[in-house]
């Protein structure tokens, strides 16, 4: 049996990507900062809920800990971020982004996924076939972000892309330090969920797939890559 963990999962992409792993037969824990909105979501999906809020040490050790006492761990999506917006769901740009707000996006995004990773290495390393999916974004390529024309390239926001850029970064250095593990980043598309005050083009079936085809991922398969659904995608 393989058993996985989706961070962020009581909704959204995470929710949807535990709904087909488990229908996949995994056994799956949904990470939720939120006891009653975990418990409800692992209830609903037949999985098992999983207390853990990805910028706090203490609640992350503790996952794992339960995590290990229950078995091991053989695939870790880190799905769970956050996209900061000014009050009117607005996108904050350049002129208004400030080192609090980056640090606050960062903290989830990218902190909070090493903070993860880090403690949860112990129990992938000690599976037959460990993965790891990191959730980034079509706007974390710099190359697509920086091309006139590209649809990525009027977004004007600073922190969630460069978070993302990061997440790509930290992807591919743990995919050379690890190399029996399986760990990608993957573009879901631009999504309708509450990360985007559900503005999103596509459906969280559409946006999950490639999340779930990446969590599925065979000891043979891609490691160190950026992927959307249609294949690889440029840095």
């Amino acid at each position: 049996m393989t058993t996985t963990l989706i961070t962020g999962a009581n909704k959204g992409l995470g929710f949807e990507t535990a709904r087909r792993l488990v229908a996949a037969g995994h056994t799956v824990y949904v990470g939720s900062r939120d006891p009653e909105r975990g418990r409800l979501a692992a209830e609903r999906l037949g999985a098992r809920a999983l207390v853990i809020d990805v910028t706090d040490d203490a609640s992350v050790e503790a996952a794992a800990k339960t995590v290990e006492a229950a078995g091991g761990l053989d695939v870790l999506v880190n799905n769970a971020g956050v996209e900061e917006r000014g009050p009117g769901n607005e996108v904050i740009g350049a002129a208004d982004v400030t080192a609090d707000l980056l640090r606050t996006t960062f903290e989830t995004n990218v902190f909070g996924l090493v903070r993860v990773t880090h403690a949860f290495l112990p129990l992938l390393r000690r599976s037959a076939a460990p993965v790891v999916v990191n959730l980034s974004s079509g706007l974390a390529s710099l190359s697509k972000i920086s091309e006139p024309g590209n649809p990525v390239h009027a977004y004007p926001g600073v922190a969630y892309p460069a978070s993302k850029t990061a997440v790509n970064m930290i992807t591919v250095q743990f995919a050379k330090a690890f190399p029996a593990m399986r760990i990608n980043a993957v573009e879901p598309g631009f999504t309708k969920t509450d990360l985007n005050g559900n503005t999103g083009v596509q459906t969280v079936e559409q946006g999950a797939e490639v999340i779930v085809r990446m969590a599925l991922a065979g000891p043979d398969g891609p490691t160190g890559g950026y992927f959307s659904a249609t294949g690889p995608l440029d840095w």
